[in-house]
This record gives structure tokens, sequence and C-alpha cells, in this order.
């Protein structure tokens, strides 16, 4: 299983946020820096595009594991309900496509 972990402590903005993901996730250099941005990464990780260092198979689900949630919630709240909101829409992007969802999001 794949599992990506992001620091929730260090999270405190949408600048934060995206720094955290482009160490986790392996994001390429021209990543944006914004959530349709990140959206459109976690949208390929079965695909051969390389926007994540994760190729995942078929029936794989890659970890998002975020330490310390609770702080990242007490600073970003609103962040850390639209990423839920996110990886809930790419899972039915998947979904759509004839595919298994792709993503867990687990708060540690």
């Amino acid at each position: 299983m794949a599992v990506a972990e992001l620091n929730g402590a260090v999270i405190v903005d949408e600048a934060s946020f995206h720094q955290q993901s482009r160490e986790a996730f392996g994001f390429p250099a021209s990543y944006a820096d914004s959530i349709d941005a990140w959206v459109d990464c976690m949208s390929y990780l079965r695909d051969d595009e390389n926007m994540t260092k994760f190729r995942l198979k078929a029936d794989e689900v890659l970890e998002i594991v975020i330490l310390e949630a609770d702080k990242m919630k007490a600073a970003a709240p609103e962040l850390l309900e639209e990423l839920s909101y996110c990886v809930g829409g790419i899972n039915e992007r998947y979904e759509d496509y004839g595919e298994k969802p792709a993503l867990e999001l687990i708060l540690r």
C-alpha cells in the first residue's frame, strides 16, 4: 500500500499545505500551488503522466496520512474540509471511469 504523510502541525495555510504536498507526493516542478492543481495531479495516480511519485495499480489505494491533524484543524479548518471534499471528488472521478477509488484520507 502506498502512503504519503503530511505534517499537519506545520500546515497553517494554503502555502504550507502545498509545500507539504510537493514533498509528500513528488509533484512536478510545474505544480501551480493551487487546489485545482492538486486535484489534477492526484487524478493521474494510475496513469503514466508522472504527476506524482506514486504509480498505483488498479486495485491499490494511496493513503494520505495527516499527522497531528488536530493542529491543522485548529489552524486551517476550512483547508482540511476542502481537502476532504477534494479526496471524495477525486475518488468519484475514478469511479466515473470504471476504476476503484484511489485515495483514503487518514487523520492522526
